[in-house]
């Protein structure tokens, strides 16, 4: 959430950053700062009446010590007079500062400034690549005919447990599965970060504190007899971790992941390009989450690109990197790089990774904080990124890595596996 003071402050350069996103938010700045203005003018017109009843209270106890009943009786009219416009200001004040609320949440973050300005995926910039893309042989399939081949997946066991998206991992599938897990937790481990296990359902306060609510409501799946969510994502359980938190300064940064199933309902999802692992309403991921000061974020989020390409370079998968035009950056980011993997069978780019800062937009909302060397108060900055999400991983794997013997299984995870073939 953006703060409302930047906002009142900053109005015009709010609406000009905001049209990178392709949107048109001029009226709904002007209601938030009418808002705003109308909440701090009840506020203070409050502050004055309870004062002026604390100073007539004052006022009638030396009136009784004094002997004059009578006057402070008159005194005594006027302070229930006060106490009624006080709770009327008290409920006007609350209403407004809710209705801003509502109105904050749909206001985007802003886009940093080397944002590119676009519409779709096809305006995102393509800023790193790297790998050479295999030369298959001859009857070479998709990784949605390699599993049935090998019996490792199987999609329509899935649908009949619960449904379309649900995939049954089988034999060394599901080893092969496990094996990335622990390898991705690994490697995040090794590179400073600690390990959470977290819970895969969330209450509504943690849904919004990382901007999942209202934005994707849609597309998450809601247990309404409790009014718990199904996590999309490691992001919001580790994130909210911090929520209503104060650090102080030198515990800067903090560094955080965790592997977590995930669940998104994906309304709307059809055709060719969701076949096999390409989508998917529950999948594995590992995420890794930072909580940094606002000078060092943007030398982090670079430290993350760089953690996640060494990762795909000892997978020895070709991949690039693309920085997200404003019409395709998440709602909450200021700042977002995509990883795709090169799908030699689907001869196309498959997403595998964004990894985000998102500034002060989720700490404002989540109330993170931190107490810098000089006492001073300040929001901090959150930054997460896919390190890395599996199904496409894995996808990539599986056709990459297919030879007419069977699939190699790439020698940093044989280890993991306790096999170097899937055959």
């Amino acid at each position: 959430m953006l703060q409302v003071s930047y906002i009142r402050d900053h109005k015009e350069k709010v609406i000009t950053a905001l049209a990178k996103r392709n949107m048109d938010v001029k009226t709904l700045v002007e209601e938030v700062i009418q808002l705003d203005e109308n909440r701090r003018s009840t506020q203070v017109a409050l502050d004055n009446t309870l004062a002026e009843a604390n100073k007539l209270s004052s006022a009638i106890g030396d009136l009784m010590k004094s002997g004059e009943k009578a006057k402070a009786e008159i005194l005594k009219l006027k302070t229930v007079q006060l106490k009624e416009t006080s709770k009327e200001l008290a409920e006007k004040s609350e209403a407004l500062a809710n209705d801003l609320l509502q109105k904050m949440y749909l206001l985007p973050n802003l886009p940093a400034e080397i944002v590119p300005v676009g519409k779709t995926p096809d305006d995102n910039q393509n800023v790193f690549e790297e790998g050479t893309i295999p030369v298959l042989h001859e009857g070479a399939q998709p990784h949605w005919e390699l599993v049935k081949k090998y019996d490792i997946i199987d999609f329509e066991l899935g649908v009949k447990i619960t449904g379309a998206g649900f995939p049954v991992y089988k034999g060394k599938g599901a080893k092969l599965q496990r094996a990335l897990i622990s390898y991705f937790l690994d490697k995040n481990t090794e590179a400073g970060y600690q390990e959470f296990q977290v819970p895969h359902l969330v209450n509504e306060a943690s849904a919004y504190g990382t901007g999942q609510l209202p934005d994707k409501e849609g597309q998450m799946y809601h247990d309404a007899s409790d009014d718990l969510y199904l996590i999309p994502t490691a992001e919001v359980p580790v994130t909210n971790i911090f929520r209503d938190v104060i650090l102080q300064e030198s515990e800067l940064p903090i560094l955080c992941t965790g592997y977590t199933p995930c669940f998104r309902r994906e309304a709307g999802s059809y055709g060719s390009h969701v076949r096999g692992l390409n989508r998917l309403h529950q999948f594995d991921k590992v995420e890794i989450v930072r909580i940094e000061h606002p000078d060092k974020s943007y030398e982090a989020l670079d430290g993350m690109v760089e953690h996640v390409k060494n990762i795909m370079r000892e997978l020895k998968l070709p991949f690039r990197v693309l920085r997200l035009c404003g019409g395709d950056m998440g709602f909450a980011s200021a700042l977002t790089y995509d990883f795709e993997v090169f799908s030699t069978a689907q001869d196309k780019w498959l997403e595998i990774s964004s990894v985000s800062n998102f500034e002060t937009f989720q700490a404002n909302r989540l109330k993170l904080r931190f107490k810098g060397k000089e006492g001073k108060t300040q929001l901090a900055h959150t930054l997460n990124g896919s390190s890395l999400a599996l199904p496409r991983v894995l996808a990539g794997i599986l056709e990459n890595y297919q030879t007419p013997e069977g699939i190699v299984i790439p020698e940093v995870l044989r280890k993991y596996t306790g096999f170097d073939i899937i055959n």
